[in-house]
């Protein structure tokens, strides 16, 4: 490990439960616990799973001036998404934009009340609150919430194990976001995730981050989980990884990310445009693209890895895309992938090649997600 790692509040509770470490994002974060990642994959699907996703941004935005919808309107000068509409204890999907059209960091927002709770990923966090706070200074306020940690509680069983700790939970709904005691301990819980199941992220301050960590744990129906499975789960769940399946030459249009525009904010709604890279982002949806995010399905067992090219043909003459995340999907018990390829080789059902180890292994596009999502909607 490096010295120059960061570390997170449960990072001696990561060592003492024999979790092999790993660089990740600038952090030490744990890859997989003894159990292995198979076990931790397939217990998350069938019972619940928590996750160290402290690495995370986490900011408090505020309106200078005004209203929060005021601080909504400023944010939405910088994501397409309908922040001004967003309800109370409600919670939304979206994206930073450039002036391409190209996706900066995806990210969560939601309504806390009297503030904005902005989650982005470990990697561009810096950049994000650098950007806000250069376009937005002027009327937003950027608290970066240094001192907190964060959780993710996933599978059909979360409920149950997290309404021990806190009864509200039982009650919220899919993105529902509020502010309860958990094992007695003030946090922020939002009933969402990364894994495609049910379950709930949970902010906490730092110095009692051990202490719920170990609380969830002591549940039997719980199992700590590492980066591994975390990767596996979502790529079943046809979820997007930054840097990986989107960056800032891909558009929200080509990513299949337009369901998260809502249509005040698409080509003739009452908000429309006013973000970087709008009459790109408007135009392509109205025209479409060159090239798609599709799932994909290799045969046999071995993975096709982020990276591998893909032909129209089995020769390799003609390239049509690219894989940008594989793996084996313990669930599925079969290779899973994403990536993009061109429009006309898009529809599912297209049998394409991947270029593995000197051959081009039949790959088909398929739907996603690959395993039925189950949040409670």
């Amino acid at each position: 490990m490096s010295d120059a790692l960061l570390f997170t509040p449960l990072n001696a509770l990561h060592l003492e439960l024999g979790a092999r470490m790993v660089p990740f994002a600038g952090y030490s974060m744990p890859l997989q616990y003894p159990a292995g990642l198979m076990a931790e994959h397939l217990h998350t699907r069938g019972k619940a799973g928590l996750f160290d996703v402290s690495h995370m941004g986490q900011l408090r935005v505020t309106p200078r001036s005004g209203t929060l919808e005021d601080a909504a309107l400023a944010l939405e000068s910088l994501i397409p998404v309908d922040l001004a509409g967003l309800g109370t204890n409600r919670q939304r999907y979206g994206f930073l934009t450039n002036e391409k059209g190209g996706i900066r960091d995806d990210l969560m927002v939601a309504n806390m009340g009297d503030w904005l709770f902005v989650v982005v990923n470990a990697s561009c966090k810096t950049a994000d609150t650098a950007l806000m706070q250069e376009a937005l200074g002027d009327r937003i306020v950027i608290e970066t919430l240094a001192d907190r940690a964060l959780l993710a509680l996933q599978g059909p069983e979360a409920v149950h194990v997290l309404a021990d700790l806190c009864p509200e939970a039982a009650s919220m709904r899919f993105m529902d976001a509020i502010e309860a005691d958990v094992d007695g301990v003030r946090c922020t819980v939002t009933r969402s995730g990364y894994t495609g199941e049910d379950g709930f992220e949970i902010g906490i301050p730092a110095e009692h981050a051990e202490q719920i960590a170990r609380a969830l744990l002591a549940d039997e129906r719980v199992l700590p989980i590492g980066l591994g499975a975390r990767d596996s789960l979502r790529l079943e769940s046809g979820l997007c990884l930054y840097g990986n399946d989107l960056d800032e030459t891909t558009t929200p249009v080509e990513a299949a990310l337009t369901w998260a525009m809502q249509k005040s904010r698409r080509e003739g709604g009452a908000r429309a445009g006013g973000y970087p890279g709008a009459d790109i982002i408007m135009a392509q949806a109205r025209d479409g693209v060159s090239r798609l995010r599709v799932g994909l399905a290799a045969e046999g067992r071995a993975p096709v890895r982020g990276g591998t090219e893909l032909f129209a043909d089995a020769e390799g003459k003609q390239k049509v895309g690219v894989v940008t995340s594989g793996a084996f999907g313990p669930s599925v018990n079969a290779p899973v992938a994403m990536g993009y390829v061109a429009t006309a080789y898009a529809a599912i059902g297209t049998v394409l090649y991947g270029a593995l180890r000197g051959k081009f292994v039949p790959v088909q596009v398929r739907a996603l997600p690959f395993v039925p999502p189950g949040f409670k909607r």
